[in-house]
């Protein structure tokens, strides 16, 4: 659906050339809500400006189903333009227009008969749950009734994409999730395909199904959520993640276990992470069973990435003879990921 190649993008000032984006490879599924993350200048607006093409590219090419958005001319553009929805993060609604005024604008700025627009401007008001507050102003609004003005807006050509600036950063908690329900219901009645950049991990948990992480104008991750949460490969990544999962070791608990007493020469402390069913499974009361280890739990949580378990448990776990080894590989053949945080020379082959 949309590609992106070696997307660069410079801005000349007279302190030399600033990079915004550097050579950026995305590809961005039919029907997927993709997501952007990465801190404050990292480039991820300017990535979005390109997208639809408010802001040239110094190079690379950005492909829309199927046309090149980069070599369209300025009628072409505006053309395509029509089918590539915007929602902003400080709404940008018409104060003087009421909801019904700042819905039906983009249908009459593009000459759409007016018994058209109505109908359109109906259906719209449905669908964002809206139709009660048609003759109100933006002044009356909440913010979160503001941004569902805005995603109507947005909707009001039958874009095929909607690109969503840090839609939910001007909101509070609970009506970011009901703004978040409302994206990704959009995406699953009507088929569009959303890219939305943020700098808060919260809101790609909550809808994302694949995430781009952009550092220092560079996309230095991306995959699934499910990959990039079970198995993040850069330490951009990672404090992300951090900032939503417990998946890091609190300073707390490392300073506990860095003072336990391990008695036996084979006691150690592992730390297991897991996704999906095997969350449901009785791991540790098999694994005192079946190798006869001491297993004492330090530390557990289960989260959720939309609807799938991801947890964490620490364990120190106990036993003689090679079994803490082999629990060890009883654990590993399960497909949780294990870590030895300490103990035995954090064992062999870790």
């Amino acid at each position: 659906m949309i590609y992106i190649e070696e997307l660069t993008k410079i801005y000349p000032s007279k302190y030399g050339d600033v990079k915004a984006l550097d050579g950026i490879n995305i590809h961005v599924k039919k029907n997927d809500i993709f997501g952007v993350i990465g801190l404050s200048g990292a480039g991820k607006s300017t990535l979005l400006k390109c997208i639809n093409m408010l802001e040239t590219p110094t190079s690379g090419s950005i492909t829309i189903d199927g046309i090149e958005m980069t070599t369209l001319t300025p009628g072409e553009l505006k053309e395509t333009r029509k089918k590539i929805g915007m929602i902003f993060q400080h709404f940008n609604l018409l104060s003087s227009r009421s909801v019904r005024g700042n819905i039906a604008f983009p249908l009459e700025i593009d000459g759409v008969d007016k018994k058209r627009i109505d109908k359109r401007v109906d259906e719209l008001l449905s669908l964002v749950g809206l139709t009660d507050k048609a003759q109100s102003f933006p002044s009356q609004l909440s913010g979160g009734q503001k941004q569902r003005v805005g995603i109507a807006r947005a909707l009001a050509n039958n874009p095929k994409v909607l690109l969503c600036d840090e839609a939910t950063s001007a909101l509070d908690p609970q009506t970011t999730l009901s703004i978040l329900d409302l994206l990704r219901d959009i995406n699953k009645k009507l088929g569009i395909t959303i890219v939305l950049i943020t700098h808060d991990m919260n809101v790609i948990k909550q809808i994302c199904q694949n995430v781009a992480v952009i550092d220092n104008s560079k996309v230095v991750e991306q995959g699934s959520i499910l990959e990039i949460f079970s198995n993040p490969k850069t330490k951009t990544a990672r404090d992300f993640i951090k900032s939503v999962s417990f998946s890091e070791i609190p300073d707390e608990l490392q300073k506990k276990i860095d003072k336990l007493e391990l008695d036996s020469s084979e006691g150690i402390v592992i730390k297991i992470g897991f996704v999906g069913k095997i969350t449901a499974k009785p791991i540790i009361s098999t694994l005192v069973k079946k190798f006869d280890v001491d297993a004492n739990i330090l530390y557990g949580n289960i989260d959720y990435i939309q609807d799938t378990p991801f947890g964490t448990l620490i364990i120190e776990l106990k036993g003689n003879n090679g079994r803490t080894g082999k629990a060890l590989e009883y654990l590993e053949e399960l497909g949780v990921s294990v870590d030895v945080i300490r103990g035995s020379e954090h064992m062999e082959h870790h």
